[in-house]
């Protein structure tokens, strides 16, 4: 039994190697790009947006498949794909700030970025001025989610590395 406790080729003596801040950031970005862009394909389903996450596809998918379940789940992958990007801007940025804030603006600067600036890529895209109510504030909200979740997660774990 002593002998036990002393030999480290025994899975309960190993120990685990940690991933490293880069990773975890990385995971961050896809699993919150993900998540969220999920839950905006629940909102789109129950109609709270007009828009759901195969809006991504619009610029480079042909055919109708893309409207249907396929493509918001093509969608919500490729979402999750370009999340990484946002999230290695994020934690770039703002990684060393442990507040809610710069979260929330970062989630509201992404809107902005999107159904701004990007708006002329998406062909069937209308003007941000011509989307209804609950299409503005659902959409806003699910971005600045994803922006706390992807901030937050990316400032704590940066704070517990500087710790470690």
């Amino acid at each position: 039994m002593e002998a036990d406790k002393k030999n480290d080729n025994l899975e309960q003596n190993s120990k685990n190697e940690e991933l490293s801040h880069m990773t975890k950031v990385i995971i961050t970005g896809f699993v919150g790009g993900v998540f969220w862009s999920f839950i905006g394909y629940i909102a789109y389903y129950f109609n709270f947006t007009e828009m759901g996450p195969a809006l991504i596809l619009q610029p480079w998918a042909f055919g109708e498949w893309k409207n249907d379940t396929a493509g918001h789940l093509l969608g919500i992958v490729a979402i999750g794909i370009v999340s990484i990007g946002a999230a290695i801007l994020y934690n770039a940025v703002f990684r060393n700030i442990l507040k809610l804030w710069p979260s929330i603006v970062y989630g509201i600067v992404l809107w902005i970025f999107v159904f701004y600036l990007l708006n002329p890529i998406f062909p069937n895209l209308e003007e941000v001025k011509e989307f209804n109510r609950n299409t503005i504030i659902t959409t806003v909200c699910l971005y600045v989610l994803f922006g706390v979740f992807v901030g937050y997660s990316i400032s704590y774990d940066a704070e517990q590395t500087k710790k470690a």
